[in-house]
């Protein structure tokens, strides 16, 4: 068969015309690692070989979340999808849910909340702070009648994680079921499933785990499979039970998988055990962290989170004064760094620097280097 290799040029012209290092909120630099094993050529989704990479898949996530009693399912999807069928499948019809909101995000579980015929009640803190403990304690003493709290874990709009450990336990004191938001999370900052008592944790590939999207992922409670079955019309796509039925009888899913990225996945997975496993791997994200912020800090800049609350994956920070709008972001695009745009609110205000992903030392250093040109010619450094 004759090759047609020469139409990859041309589409990289139109998607990547340039290189450019990435510093984004997701999709992210994905691993040199992940790129070539997404390379290999397709093969049937019901095969025995694809159910045993499925497999191997959801058990090694299963012990990178510490969520041995709960359920791992990976499904064609974006996080969005896990958020809506924690809805569907766990709330009553019109039943009430706490909705924790710091930022954009904890906006969107409210609107899927509200869209799936729920009643939400709004726990909601002023930009750059995070809910705390006696907060949410005393929003659920007052309204004891919800079913479950949310919790959007990294706010990504705003650069701020909650203390998940501590919310979580105010929640299931009151007997509340927990639904976690980690998409910009998970991989990153830490979370045990089963000790802290979590029901739905979700994510998705394109963030934190440095995969290509498509790709949703999941930690499930049998509390939750258990109140699905009580649950009408959980709809067909996320029907967590059918889902998990697949899971178990066949290691797969009702519908086609993504199967290039769970590949990925799985060479993420394994490089983590290789660089010493989980504490190693987030520790590699908190030093990574503390580097942009201290880089930053180091030029005169301010950051928008409240101290103590720092999210390991993405940095919010303060435009300096008369600066307004995106000009930052297009200046450093134009030297071939992709940093991302203020989001929501505040977009005016400020510019984000992800942490996600593939992302050197040395590639930390040379966006700081142009940052501060970029300051320098927009005369807010001398």
């Amino acid at each position: 068969m004759m090759s047609y290799m020469g139409v990859v040029k041309e589409v990289e012209k139109i998607a990547w015309p340039k290189p450019m290092k990435l510093f984004t909120a997701g999709p992210v630099a994905c691993f040199p690692e992940v790129l070539e094993a997404m390379k290999i050529q397709m093969f049937s989704h019901r095969s025995k070989e694809y159910q045993e990479i499925h497999k191997d898949t959801t058990l090694r996530l299963a012990k990178f979340l510490e969520a041995e009693k709960s359920t791992v399912l990976l499904i064609p999807s974006s996080g969005t999808g896990f958020m809506e069928a924690s809805v569907r499948n766990a709330v009553s019809p019109g039943g009430r849910v706490l909705v924790t909101v710091i930022g954009e995000f904890g906006n969107r579980y409210r609107e899927a909340v509200e869209r799936n015929g729920r009643k939400p009640i709004v726990l909601e803190k002023p930009l750059g702070k995070p809910v705390l403990a006696d907060e949410l304690d005393d929003a659920l003493k007052k309204n004891p009648d919800v079913e479950a709290v949310t919790i959007t874990y990294n706010e990504t709009s705003t650069g701020v994680l909650n203390p998940l450990k501590e919310l979580a336990k105010v929640a299931k004191e009151r007997g509340k079921m927990v639904f976690v938001d980690a998409v910009s999370a998970m991989g990153a900052a830490d979370i045990k499933v089963d000790a802290w008592g979590i029901d739905l944790v979700f994510s998705s590939s394109q963030k934190a785990f440095g995969v290509p999207p498509g790709l949703a992922m999941a930690a499930v409670s049998e509390a939750v499979f258990e109140r699905a079955k009580s649950i009408p019309e959980r709809g067909l796509y996320f029907d967590l039970l059918e889902i998990k039925d697949v899971l178990v009888k066949q290691w797969s899913t009702p519908t086609t998988p993504p199967m290039p990225q769970i590949i990925g996945l799985n060479v993420v997975l394994r490089i983590i055990e290789r660089m010493g496993g989980k504490e190693a791997w987030l520790e590699m994200y908190a030093e990574r962290a503390e580097k942009i912020r201290r880089g930053a800090l180091n030029l005169g800049l301010r950051l928008f989170a409240e101290p103590g609350y720092y999210s390991p994956t993405i940095t919010v920070i303060y435009n300096p004064p008369g600066i307004k709008g995106p000009i930052i972001y297009e200046e450093l695009r134009k030297r071939g760094f992709e940093i991302a745009k203020g989001y929501g609110k505040v977009k005016d205000e400020t510019f984000r620097i992800g942490h996600m992903g593939y992302i050197t030392d040395e590639d930390i250093d040379l966006l700081f280097k142009n940052l501060e040109e970029v300051l320098k010619s927009l005369g807010v450094v001398k």
